[in-house]
């Protein structure tokens, strides 16, 4: 049986077949921002059901695809859709999207979903860049046998969240005259919706928004030296 990174190299190279781009920068647009993979002027764009040992999204809206295009002047590759654990996958395959970026040449990640608000303070449609998370998933993507090859044994997360990038969008956000909300994202398993009495928990332990999906991602993304925003 191949390893973990035996088949995202052999994923790798099956799209390498397809095209040579090397984008730095990768978006995986979560629900609701699908139409994002829509906006990139695409070069090539792939089907994920056809990459080998690609986990196939069962959640609606999310359709899977790799797309390598520009985006207002850069080169990226965007992923529309994303697994979950709630769908019955494994950590190791929610993350696989993630390390095939970073087979592909992808150190930039963006990461987007839609949350659900806990901090009353928070509007209804109000854009939260993640400064922080909590894990309440009950799953790593790091557990197991270490490889080396992507990352060390005990990768460092105070900063796993770009501070430049950080401020870089709230900048921007600035310049195009909406604030940018900034709090912590916890990450439940799912896929039921929290109880009044679980909101209020995670209010107390200091969530700001909660979601099913995204904090394993970053920690696989930051396992590999991938900088998230």
């Amino acid at each position: 049986m191949k390893s973990a990174y035996e088949t995202v190299m052999d994923a790798a190279a099956f799209i390498r077949e397809k095209t040579l781009e090397t984008p730095r920068i990768g978006l995986l647009t979560g629900t609701g921002l699908g139409h994002l993979s829509d906006a990139a002027d695409a070069h090539v764009a792939i089907p994920t059901q056809t990459i080998p040992r690609f986990p196939v999204s069962t959640v609606e809206s999310h359709e899977g695809r790799f797309v390598f295009g520009v985006m207002n002047g850069v080169e990226l590759l965007v992923m529309h859709g994303r697994v979950h654990l709630y769908e019955g996958y494994s950590p190791e395959q929610v993350v696989f999207p993630i390390r095939l970026m970073r087979a592909l040449g992808v150190d930039t990640l963006i990461l987007t979903n839609a949350a659900g608000g806990l901090n009353l303070s928070f509007q209804t449609g109000d854009i939260m860049v993640i400064r922080d998370h909590i894990n309440l998933a009950g799953a790593n993507p790091l557990a197991g046998p270490n490889e080396n090859r992507w990352g060390e044994r005990f990768p460092n997360m105070v900063n796993a969240y770009d501070i430049k990038l950080r401020q870089l969008t709230a900048d921007y956000g600035e310049k195009l005259g909406f604030g940018i909300r900034e709090g912590v994202y916890v990450g439940l398993r799912g896929p039921s919706l929290e109880t009044p009495a679980e909101n209020r928990f995670l209010r107390t332990i200091g969530a700001d928004a909660v979601g099913f999906s995204t904090v394993l991602e970053v920690i696989a993304a930051v396992h590999t030296g991938m900088k998230v925003l």
